[in-house]
């Protein structure tokens, strides 16, 4: 029996979505940027000025049940996200000629999740450590501690740079995991109707989403063009950690190689 209902929270600080118009040769391709479970837009911010830097239009919504407080995921479902970044997605696309989709771990699902759906409509994916299953042996406990309890130990912040800190909750919700591991489900069953360009971007060491992913990943979608490049230097939140420029620099080049080289308006 759950308790009372919660007042409504606000969006903590650095939490908030965020967007950045395109400008130059580059201003009609658009980027839509998608967080991680239990994260915020905070990961995916830097990330999102070196492509707005370099002239791209950038998107970064705040998933349902994100970036508040942890009680608020477990009232969100799989659905809802998707329906927040086809949303985002659309936006986007009604500035641009063409849109690709980045996305961290869980995000990385929901972006995959989308080019299943819409295969005409996303130009291309660019993932950092993408999550599809896990090995933890906790997980196979989660329907019975998700009945239990509401939270669980968190996932956050797994950053090998010193000093820096991701915003995510401090506890992991355990009826929003029951929700990602539908999400995972879905996404996998269909991973052959991914057709778009892919660049997966995954870490030799994480201690979030096994490495395994990404491999997964690769062997099941029917693109034809795919890349992956190991990160060797971070740990799951990699947009945050000490590779992240070889993953921005490395996005910009791989856009603009799937992008025509003049454009005029």
């Amino acid at each position: 029996m759950s308790g009372p209902a919660l007042p409504p929270a606000d969006v903590m600080p650095g939490a908030e979505p965020f967007a950045f118009p395109g400008s130059g040769p580059n201003a009609r391709t658009g980027v839509l940027l998608v967080h991680g479970f239990t994260g915020a837009p905070m990961s995916m911010r830097p990330w999102g000025e070196r492509l707005a830097e370099a002239g791209f239009a950038v998107r970064c919504p705040l998933l349902p049940g994100h970036g508040t407080r942890w009680q608020d995921a477990n009232l969100s479902t799989h659905q809802q996200w998707t329906a927040a970044v086809d949303e985002a997605f659309d936006a986007l696309a009604a500035d641009c000629d063409r849109v690709f989709v980045a996305g961290l771990s869980m995000g990385g699902t929901l972006a995959i999740r989308l080019a299943e759906l819409r295969p005409a409509d996303v130009a291309g994916l660019l993932l950092v450590n993408p999550s599809l299953f896990t090995q933890r042996m906790d997980a196979k406990l989660l329907p019975m501690i998700a009945r239990l309890t509401g939270s669980w130990a968190p996932i956050g912040s797994d950053i090998k740079k010193p000093g820096v800190t991701e915003l995510a909750y401090p506890k992991l919700p355990t009826r929003a995991m029951m929700q990602l591991r539908r999400l995972w489900a879905l996404t996998r069953a269909d991973l052959a109707k991914v057709t778009a360009p892919v660049i997966v971007f995954h870490s030799r060491e994480d201690h979030v989403v096994e490495p395994v992913n990404s491999q997964v990943f690769l062997d099941g979608i029917s693109s034809t063009d795919s890349s992956e490049v190991v990160l060797g230097n971070s740990y799951h939140v990699a947009t945050l950690d000490n590779d992240a420029p070889l993953i921005f620099d490395g996005s910009v080049d791989w856009i603009r190689a799937r992008t025509p080289a003049t454009e005029t308006r």
